[in-house]
């Protein structure tokens, strides 16, 4: 004979302790606060950054980065137009961070040959920064489909760096202390010189440079450059 429950051996219902609270629920999609909104499109970046520099721009999709930063692709779409604008956004955000240490060596006392020498140590600090040579990576990888993406670095970063350099030696010029006809091209030169073979080495041509050999690349490099525009 088949056995019958007894109305007390049913379900009971659960003690007040074990039911869900009123309110909201957690992520339930309810209006974000206004710190809470304020503060978004920064933890967009630093997700999209994150996934950009370790992925990839062609392997980061929207999805992805939308549910890291556990939001819709609604409300990523309403602060960034698509994954370019994104991209954009996080080489401008990592540059404006490495620009300003840069920037103050310029400005600091010293001779000219002090003074580019600790702007040479401040470029390659950050240009051989793990972020930054990510970036380059990310450049060499996608530069054919989406040449914009060079661009955007190069408008961000390259270009104001190169400026900020142009726009102190052709002060050191008109004082007399260099002999410049083209400050904006002698700062491209420059930039070059410094650059291009410790980045090089860094990304796996050739043995990497240590902080010593840097060191003395930055001084060397300055030397050179200076013994072509002394007054």
């Amino acid at each position: 004979m088949e056995e019958r429950l007894e109305p007390a051996a049913r379900a009971a219902p659960r003690p007040p302790s074990a039911r869900r609270p009123r309110g909201r629920r957690p992520h339930s999609g309810g209006r974000p606060t206004r710190d809470a909104s304020a503060r978004l499109p920064e933890r967009i970046l630093e997700v999209a950054t994150a996934l950009f520099l370790s992925q990839g721009f062609g392997s980061t999709s929207i999805e992805a980065v939308a549910a890291r930063a556990r939001i819709s692709k609604r409300t990523l779409y309403s602060r960034f137009a698509d994954k370019r604008d994104l991209f954009r956004a996080v080489v401008r955000r990592l540059i404006e961070r490495w620009l300003p240490p840069f920037d103050a060596s310029l400005l600091g006392p010293g001779p000219v040959d002090e003074v580019l020498t600790r702007a040479a140590r401040e470029i390659l600090k950050a240009a051989l920064s793990p972020e930054a040579l990510a970036l380059t990576r990310i450049m060499q990888t996608e530069a054919r489909r989406f040449p914009e993406l060079g661009r955007a670095m190069i408008e961000s970063g390259a270009r104001k760096g190169s400026e900020s350099i142009a726009a102190f030696l052709a002060r050191e010029a008109a004082a007399g202390r260099m002999r410049l006809s083209d400050p904006a091209f002698a700062a491209e030169a420059f930039m070059v010189l410094v650059l291009t073979v410790p980045q090089r080495r860094a990304m796996g041509i050739g043995p990497a440079l240590g902080p010593d050999e840097l060191a003395r690349w930055a001084e060397r490099a300055v030397a050179l450059f200076l013994d072509g525009c002394r007054a």
